[in-house]
């Protein structure tokens, strides 16, 4: 755990969140900021700040953050669709430290995304 990371406080209960799943890998919880009607964001319990980091690719970051999505996107009746986003360092829009998948759904996604 890290102890100014945002997401490492929410996982370890110090923040306060709307959580839709958990296990000892991952929590899932909604965005405070919606850009979906169902936006989840699930993140590893392993800190790892970003995408590129060696860490991040292995099995056991990856694997049960994938594995959690499946199982959302199923708990959240996503069969027409969804997108799954990682936002990699301050140009790609990670505005959190630590590695994070925003699952969105429930509505038409445009490509480029706006």
């Amino acid at each position: 755990m890290n102890e100014t990371c945002l997401f490492c406080k929410i996982i370890a209960g110090k923040i306060p969140s709307d959580t839709v799943y958990r296990d000892e890998h991952v929590v899932a919880f909604r965005d405070i900021q919606p850009q979906a009607p169902v936006h989840v964001l699930v993140v590893p319990t392993t800190h790892v700040a970003h995408l590129q980091e060696p860490d991040a690719v292995s099995g056991k970051i990856l694997e049960p953050v994938f594995r959690t999505i499946q199982k959302l996107a199923d708990q959240f009746e996503l069969d027409k669709g969804f997108r799954v986003v990682v936002n990699c360092g301050e140009e790609g829009g990670q505005s959190v430290a630590h590695l994070h998948f925003h699952l969105l759904g429930r509505r038409r996604m445009a490509w480029p995304p706006g």
